[in-house]
């Protein structure tokens, strides 16, 4: 599996020949460049520009299976489980979908444009304890870092990925974690055996 992260929210995941693309920054969003390329699956958390370009996401044959709400899905042998929570952005309510699914044996969680720490019991309950965990850290509307590392560490990841993040909003990620030297990747590459023996390790991907 590769992860590749392009700004925002919005990451590239690659098994094989398939290709996922989480919260695809949109065409009216002021949040940075706008990627095209093809993807077979497309995961939108939030009904925002910021998170909603699955319309860029078509290339030549390939148009993506679109996953943009809470509910079940399967696409590719790939099972997608969403959970509803909500979300204030600009001062607007959102329903922020929180999604988890399995690729390759590694069990991701992608929380998306959370902006409460506080998880339904229901939901945390179906999350369970992901492998690779994506969590927003840039505060504003979405988690500041203090509260999103606390969140983190109760899910017991083996590996927590930060996002919607600038310098700033990163050093106190990293801060709160412990872990201020951490490197930042062009990409991710993992298989399930690289996961043995990591516990809540932070991976920072360069946008």
């Amino acid at each position: 599996m590769i992860i590749t992260y392009l700004g925002k929210q919005f990451f590239k995941v690659q098994q094989g020949d398939t290709v996922l693309a989480f919260n695809p920054i949109g065409k009216g969003s002021k949040a940075g460049t706008v990627s095209r390329f093809g993807a077979d699956i497309a995961l939108t958390t939030t009904n925002h520009p910021d998170f909603n370009g699955t319309d860029l996401l078509s290339h030549g044959e390939t148009v993506p299976f679109v996953v943009d709400g809470p509910g079940d899905y399967e696409s590719k042998d790939i099972f997608i489980s969403g959970f509803m929570t909500e979300t204030s952005l600009g001062g607007k309510k959102y329903i922020n979908t929180i999604y988890s699914l399995t690729v390759d044996g590694i069990s991701l969680c992608f929380l998306g444009a959370l902006s409460d720490e506080k998880l339904p019991a229901d939901v945390r309950e179906s999350i369970g304890t992901p492998d690779i965990l994506f969590v927003p850290v840039g505060g504003g509307d979405v988690l500041e870092a203090a509260p999103s590392y606390k969140l983190a560490v109760t899910l017991e990841p083996k590996i927590i990925i930060p996002m919607d993040f600038d310098t700033a909003t990163l050093k106190a990620f990293l801060k709160e974690a412990g872990d201020e030297k951490v490197e930042p990747l062009e990409k991710l590459t993992i298989k399930k055996k690289d996961l043995e023996g990591k516990d809540a390790d932070v991976v920072v991907l360069k946008a």
